[in-house]
């Protein structure tokens, strides 16, 4: 008999087709059984209306992260360009990274023939144009104006699984395609299981869903990682775990710093500085060296001494420094070396030239120091560090005319590094 038509004395024979594939496709078995109860029947429609439901869900989902995306898109594209020519950055005196709003050197007051003006660009930009201008005689400045353009943040191919890369203002928007979501396409979107048995006992299928492990099958690998930091599974889905120190970020993948010191969430006391780190603070106290050989120092600022006028006789006060500054970087877990985390600069250079050297500190073999033209040095991690770690470098510059010391100033650096790379 042919499948769904009577015979006598034996039933009915039912022929089952995948949903939308009415001509078959699975080559599932038929055995002849006896015509569905009511009952039976009520089971079977009320186990597909589960089917549709779970289908209408994921259906769903899709069309609301895809509209998200565009949402995301469309707000990108309708900013102003605000990034693709951005201003220089001046290195005023004493300057650390990183780097001040731009001047413009031509605007400048009180500068005289032969001042030269550096220029260094904010994350994200890279300067084009001359580093440095000198003022010449002719009242014109050397060199050809700099200007900051951006950098692409889809060079590095950020986006996972296919998902398109969109540049954005210092950031990056991926596009991701079915089945992916998260900020870099990443993570994948909650997968039912379906299974079809028992046709020897039933001649419908059962449906029933299994709950994906997203934390085991993804987070362990670095390209196809859905959490920042740790991952928590959950029945159909998951959560993203920040350690102490972080929030969840809005994205719920990556994790955020809290800033304890703008929060009032230090312990610091009265007379301590709070300084904010990655995952935490510090609570530091600044003080200027105590008297020796005639030489002393006055506060003239919380991070900056300055040292009292020399008497006419004393060689070792004037060749003692004559200011100190304190510095204090948070960093995160370096990977990746060697990168510049200090440039020393002066603008009131009156010597023939400029020498930086590394005088003391602890960790003095992570660091290394080098002139990035004439009158700047740069500070440069040299060696990945693993955190958390505190280290220490005491730099000097010191200026002379015909070999001769001008003066120099002391920059001590405490570098506060994280246990994570965020």
């Amino acid at each position: 008999c042919m499948p769904g038509t009577p015979r006598a004395g034996t039933g009915c024979v039912v022929s089952l087709a995948p949903p939308g594939n009415p001509a078959g496709g699975w080559d599932v078995p038929v055995f002849p059984q006896e015509c569905l109860n009511r009952q039976q029947a009520l089971s079977v429609v009320r186990q597909m209306q589960k089917l549709l439901v779970a289908q209408e869900a994921a259906h769903l989902r899709g069309t609301r992260g895809l509209r998200h995306q565009l949402s995301i898109l469309q707000s990108r594209l309708q900013r102003p360009p605000t990034k693709r020519n951005g201003n220089p950055g001046w290195s005023p005196p004493w300057v650390t990274s990183p780097p001040r709003p731009a001047l413009d050197p031509q605007k400048q007051s009180g500068l005289r023939v032969g001042h030269e003006v550096h220029f260094v660009c904010d994350a994200g930009f890279r300067l084009v144009g001359s580093e440095t201008r000198a003022c010449r005689h002719n009242c014109t400045w050397s060199g050809t104006q700099p200007f900051c353009r951006s950098i692409d943040d889809c060079s590095s191919n950020p986006c996972a699984n296919s998902g398109t890369c969109v540049d954005g203002n210092q950031s990056y928007t991926c596009l991701c395609p079915p089945g992916w979501s998260g900020p870099s396409c990443q993570t994948p979107l909650s997968a039912t299981w379906w299974a079809w048995w028992q046709w020897d006992l039933w001649p419908f299928p059962t449906l029933f869903t299994l709950d994906v492990d997203e934390c085991q099958l993804y987070q362990s690998s670095p390209q196809m990682q859905i959490c920042l930091h740790d991952c928590l599974n959950l029945p159909g889905s998951y959560r993203c775990l920040c350690p102490p120190g972080y929030l969840l970020h809005a994205d719920r993948n990556a994790c955020e710093d809290v800033n304890e010191c703008t929060g009032k969430q230090h312990n610091c006391t009265q007379g301590d500085l709070c300084i904010n780190t990655f995952g935490g603070h510090r609570c530091v106290r600044p003080k200027c060296p105590p008297p020796r050989h005639n030489t002393s120092y006055v506060k003239t600022s919380a991070f900056q001494c300055e040292r009292n006028p020399c008497p006419m006789d004393s060689r070792a006060c004037h060749q003692a420094a004559s200011s100190i500054s304190f510095h204090y970087l948070p960093l995160q877990a370096i990977r990746t070396v060697p990168r510049v985390l200090f440039k020393m600069s002066t603008t009131r250079f009156v010597g023939d030239s400029l020498r930086f050297t590394i005088t003391g500190g602890r960790g003095q073999g992570v660091f290394a120091v080098r002139r990035s033209d004439q009158q700047t040095g740069e500070l440069l991690l040299a060696s990945p560090v693993a955190g958390p770690a505190t280290l220490e470098v005491e730099l000097e510059m010191s200026e002379f005319s015909h070999k001769v010391l001008l003066g120099k100033h002391i920059f001590k650096v405490t570098a506060f590094v994280s246990p994570y790379v965020f």
